[in-house]
C-alpha cells in the first residue's frame, strides 16, 4: 500500500512563492513517472507538473516558468517550487504516482494566492 503525504500549502499574496512536499511511504527510485495535478472549486482535477525518473520534467502552459518540479530519491520525496503565483493557481494539490498498475493521490494540501 502506497501513502503519498502532501504538505507546504498555505495562504499567499499574488506574486509570493510556496514550496510543496510530497513524501511516500514506498522508494521511489524505481517510479518512472511522478505527478503534481491541482483541483480547483469546481473544476476538474488537472495536472500541473510531472518528473521522469531520468529528471526530465515537463509542465502545461499555465504554469511554465514558473513551477519546478523536482525528486529526492533518497528521501523519497517529489517537490514542488511554485513562483509568482496568482489567484488562478488557487486549488488542492495533490501528488500522484502509478505504481504495479495502479494510480495512488495523497490526501491534497490547500493552496490560497490571494490578489
Amino acid at each position: 500500500q502506497v501513502q503519498l503525504v502532501e504538505s507546504g500549502g498555505g495562504l499567499v499574496q499574488a506574486g509570493g512563492s510556496l514550496r510543496l512536499s510530497c513524501a511516500a511511504s514506498v522508494s521511489i527510485s524505481s517510479i518512472n513517472f511522478m505527478g503534481w495535478y491541482r483541483q480547483a472549486p469546481g473544476k476538474q482535477r488537472e495536472w500541473a507538473a510531472a518528473v521522469t525518473i531520468d529528471g526530465n520534467t515537463n509542465y502545461p502552459d499555465s504554469v511554465k516558468g514558473r513551477f519546478t518540479i523536482s525528486r529526492d530519491n533518497a528521501k523519497n520525496t517529489v517537490y514542488l517550487q511554485m513562483n509568482s503565483l496568482k489567484p488562478e493557481d488557487t486549488a488542492v494539490y495533490y501528488c500522484g504516482l502509478v505504481q504495479g498498475g495502479l494510480q495512488y493521490w495523497g490526501q491534497g494540501t490547500q493552496v490560497t494566492v490571494s490578489s
